[in-house]
């Protein structure tokens, strides 16, 4: 059997971490780096890639793929959840999977310290000096989260929630009924919005999501919604957004994501009293390199044997 090359476009110490734990369980494969972008020119004997996002920071890639793609590729794994940041041609050649889930728990846990942040009005009641003001705080217990959206951050989500005696209130695209016990049904997303005191964006982003959140939905929220977006920017019609934080029918938006990313110098974002905004950050954590390795080495042990791989991608559904 011909050794087993792997091409990865992630950082060095990235690849180190993957590279230690294939040295455990299959010496003999090799991974090599190689540039991220556009994957072109990959050496023949590499039969499996490891690609990060390629439609990034205003970058879009050709509309056809390189001269010789997709070289000798058999197995394409991509280190995001979602497949938006990618070109249609890398999904018409070998099978194309995700790492969806690899990073829910620190989202889930982003998502959760933002709703704290807002009630207990982080960082704004620490003091500099000795004028001592008290603030009523809010309290978290029995007040209800929205989740539109309800895959693995979902589910993270709501269980924290829930052991917070938060209400949790979710919309998911499929009939599937909600894998976390006392997870109610919205009705619509209208419902959804006018029911939630916080409202997690966690769907993913397709020609049917978005700008899903338009004017006509924000305008349905409850007063003073606080609303979440750590998906994708382009679930939420920035403008309408806008137009809802400036008259008060949305009290804040912490946002993880936008469209574009960055948003250019000068966006009304950036000053807005009401925006929150951190840059597409949640999913990063001082661990995520085991956690991509864990994704990847699960479904290479799937590859190596023959099975389906897991969380393969699907065009329509946008994951």
């Amino acid at each position: 059997m011909s050794q087993l090359i792997i091409a990865s476009q992630l950082d060095e110490d990235f690849n180190d971490v993957i590279r230690q734990r294939l040295a455990h369980t299959h010496p003999d494969a090799r991974l090599i780096d190689v540039p991220s972008g556009v994957p072109s020119d990959l050496p023949t004997e590499v039969s499996i890639l490891l690609a990060r996002p390629i439609n990034v920071r205003g970058y879009l890639a050709p509309d056809t793929p390189p001269p010789g793609w997709p070289y000798g590729l058999k197995w394409i794994q991509v280190v995001s959840s979602g497949i938006d940041f990618y070109p249609q041609w890398l999904f018409n050649g070998p099978p194309v999977s995700t790492s969806r889930g690899s990073a829910a728990e620190n989202i889930a846990e982003f998502a959760l310290a933002a709703i704290f942040a807002a009630a207990k009005r982080l960082p704004d009641i620490w003091v500099h000096d000795s004028q001592w003001n008290f603030t009523a705080l809010t309290p978290l217990k029995g007040t209800t989260l929205g989740i539109l959206g309800f895959g693995a951050i979902g589910r993270s989500l709501a269980s924290k929630a829930h052991a917070l005696g938060i209400n949790v209130l979710a919309l998911r695209q499929s009939q599937t009924p909600f894998e976390v016990e006392g997870v109610e049904a919205a009705r619509d997303i209208h419902d959804l919005f006018a029911r939630s005191d916080h409202l997690v964006l966690a769907a993913p982003l397709t020609g049917a999501t978005r700008h899903i959140v338009n004017s006509a939905v924000l305008a349905s929220a409850k007063p003073g919604l606080h609303l979440i977006n750590i998906a994708r920017g382009g679930l939420l019609d920035h403008g309408a957004l806008l137009e809802a934080l400036d008259s008060a029918t949305i009290g804040l938006a912490s946002l993880d994501v936008t469209d574009p990313e960055p948003l250019p110098e000068g966006h009304p974002f950036y000053t807005h009293p009401r925006v929150r905004l951190s840059p597409h950050t949640s999913a990063i954590s001082t661990n995520s390199g085991h956690e991509i390795a864990d994704s990847f080495l699960a479904n290479l042990e799937r590859y190596l044997n023959g099975l389906a791989l897991q969380n393969q991608a699907n065009v329509q559904r946008g994951y």
